[in-house]
């Protein structure tokens, strides 16, 4: 056979999803894959695709016809196309037309919709995955979904991301605590972008009764999001310990530094926040969502979406206890040690290409 082309079509939709279309890029190019990522060009400038050996097509985060026109030049040569995300995979399936070309698509997460929006939502899940030679899940829940949607053969497919460094020493940890004023008192880290679905109003809620502690622990959240504002001028009204951090490149170290990690969502699949904690030995309060429960078993305390009285008590509770922290710290290496590797995500992908390439 000849050299295998793949194209990786990605619409920015997660941090998630972007990292380990990066992870899943080098794998397949250091096993002599030929790899196009079309991406939005800013995707490209915080994850690198080009430095993996790949090649690199700004494609827009839009349907328009300039934007599909492009991406279906790019298609046009490619064995595989694998899409990743609702939109991304609705352009695809745009691009491709009647191209006799396999699409791959992973749903990474649950897109949130309501009324009209929720029912267009709906119609894109159905268009795609019954477009779709194979559709990949990152969760149970995901794969269900897709099957309820009409795919002909949907799979369980977890992803790994890049591992963090867990080499953090105590001076960088030292240095983000004090940068964040967080040398005499406890630090809870949370990560992910201000949006609604990502339950950062809860957590504001929780952090008032943070405030009875003492000293009361500082939140600080990392990540930019168009609930920024809203969420400023309510830490600003009610005088509450939270610190909005926007994007930082930093998040390793600022989550190494952290006594407790929390994560809010509504819905969440192979949260990367949730896998970075555990693989660095930190404490977890998650809400019991999506694929949360079956990614961290036993590793985290759980508790349920809006709930914002059980995330106060749950991380209270932690910040009491250094004997809790320090066995769900041990707890969470032993789960991140049964998760896929990248080699192993690499593979599994590309024995689905190699299936579907013999087949077309």
């Amino acid at each position: 056979m000849t050299q295998l082309h793949t194209v990786q079509v990605l619409g920015g939709d997660s941090a998630g999803s972007s990292a380990h279309v990066r992870s899943l890029t080098a794998g397949l190019v250091a096993r002599g894959v030929r790899v196009t990522v079309c991406a939005p060009a800013e995707l490209d400038h915080d994850y690198d695709f080009l430095g993996t050996g790949a090649h690199f097509l700004p494609v827009p985060h839009r349907s328009d016809p300039v934007a599909i026109g492009a991406l279906r030049m790019a298609c046009a040569s490619a064995d595989v196309v694998h899409a990743h995300g609702l939109h991304a995979s609705v352009r695809a399936v745009l691009a491709l037309g009647q191209q006799r070309v396999p699409l791959v698509v992973t749903w990474h997460t649950l897109t949130h919709a309501e009324g009209a929006r929720g029912r267009l939502v709906r119609l894109m899940e159905r268009k795609t995955v019954r477009a779709a030679a194979v559709v990949l899940g990152t969760s149970s829940g995901l794969v269900d979904r897709a099957r309820r949607r009409g795919a002909r053969d949907a799979r369980l497919g977890p992803v790994s991301v890049p591992a963090p460094r867990t080499d953090v020493g105590e001076a960088q940890a030292g240095k983000a605590r004090a940068e964040l004023g967080a040398m005499d008192r406890p630090l809870l880290m949370a990560v992910g972008a201000l949006e609604p679905h990502r339950g950062y109003g809860t957590l504001l809620e929780a952090s008032r009764v943070w405030l009875r502690h003492d000293p009361a622990p500082l939140l600080a959240v990392a990540g930019e999001g168009r609930q920024r504002a809203a969420l400023q001028r309510r830490i600003d009204a009610d005088g509450l310990p939270v610190r909005l951090l926007g994007r930082r490149v930093d998040v390793t170290a600022l989550l190494a530094a952290a006594d407790v990690a929390v994560l809010p969502s509504r819905w969440e699949a192979r949260a990367p926040l949730a896998q970075e904690a555990l693989r660095l030995g930190v404490p977890l309060v998650a809400t019991a969502v999506g694929g949360v429960p079956e990614l961290v078993g036993d590793a985290a305390e759980l508790v349920p979406y809006g709930d914002a009285d059980a995330l106060a008590t749950a991380v209270s509770a932690l910040l009491a206890d250094p004997a809790r922290r320090d066995a769900l710290a041990e707890a969470g290496r032993r789960q991140a040690a049964t998760w896929p590797t990248e080699d192993e995500t690499v593979a599994q992908v590309l024995s689905v290409y190699d299936e579907l390439r013999a087949g077309f």
